[in-house]
């Protein structure tokens, strides 16, 4: 089943102050479309003003629907039952949690009303998440150990890689997935990615800096956010050429 995601004259602020000045984006199922721009344009405010983060005021006749449905009025645990995902910049620990007590239980609530979908017992979702984690490059011994505790940066962005493939959403939101990794784990966090993707014709929205992911995340649309709005919009080659030229180029409309 093809989704969509549509995006429409999105705003809003903090503290009264605007920061998103109308964006309009639509992404489909299976399409990979980074979002690039100069810090303070306002990447990180949209991935929150999506996700449901309290702090944001969505202004009046913003839209976002997500297979023709408002997600704008809908709390952060609604929206993830509807199927967007949001992998923060900044994955946080909770000591005491196991990450595969996490999983199974985020896994409950997101097919919370899709009684197929349910594992017989515990042990059958272990073993599910277990195969999971082999194919995507995930020790299995940090499945035992407390969500994020004194995992490197590598380990934690591989981890939500993980999640993304255990709630198989149909929009992806990654925050600056790649902020902090060595290449290694970049290529192993966009190989990820392409396998769910490929796999779950998974919709993502990329939020990044630089091209390096790009590279081998290989998107079908790049955008450039200056000042709120997005700018520009074209193929893998409209990063290479930021890339080599920064964004003072991009004017503000």
């Amino acid at each position: 089943m093809n989704h969509s995601l549509k995006i429409t004259n999105l705003q809003a602020s903090v503290d009264g102050k605007q920061i998103l000045t109308g964006i309009n984006l639509e992404i489909k199922s299976g399409e990979v479309h980074a979002l690039m721009g100069p810090n303070g344009s306002g990447k990180s405010t949209m991935a929150y003003t999506l996700a449901g983060h309290p702090g944001y005021d969505v202004g009046e006749g913003s839209q976002v629907l997500l297979d023709d449905e408002n997600i704008l009025m809908l709390s952060p645990d609604e929206r993830s039952q509807a199927g967007l995902f949001l992998a923060f910049q900044y994955p946080i620990e909770v000591p005491g949690v196991r990450v595969q007590n996490f999983l199974r239980l985020a896994y409950n609530a997101r097919f919370s009303d899709q009684p197929d979908k349910n594992f017989p017992t515990v042990l059958a979702f272990r073993k599910h998440l277990e195969a999971l984690a082999v194919k995507l490059q995930v020790k299995k011994e940090l499945l035992k150990r407390g969500l994020n505790e004194g995992f490197s940066g590598g380990e934690k962005k591989r981890l939500e890689i993980l999640q993304l493939a255990v709630l198989e959403p149909k929009f992806a939101i990654l925050d600056e997935t790649d902020s902090g990794l060595d290449l290694d784990a970049i290529k192993a966090v966009a190989e990820g990615v392409r396998k769910i993707v490929t796999k779950y014709q998974t919709g993502v929205l990329i939020i990044t800096h630089y091209q390096r992911i790009l590279q081998y995340l290989e998107p079908d649309f790049v955008h450039v956010l200056v000042d709120g709005k997005i700018q520009q919009s074209g193929g893998p080659e409209l990063a290479a050429s930021l890339e080599a030229t920064g964004y003072t180029a991009i004017k503000s409309s």
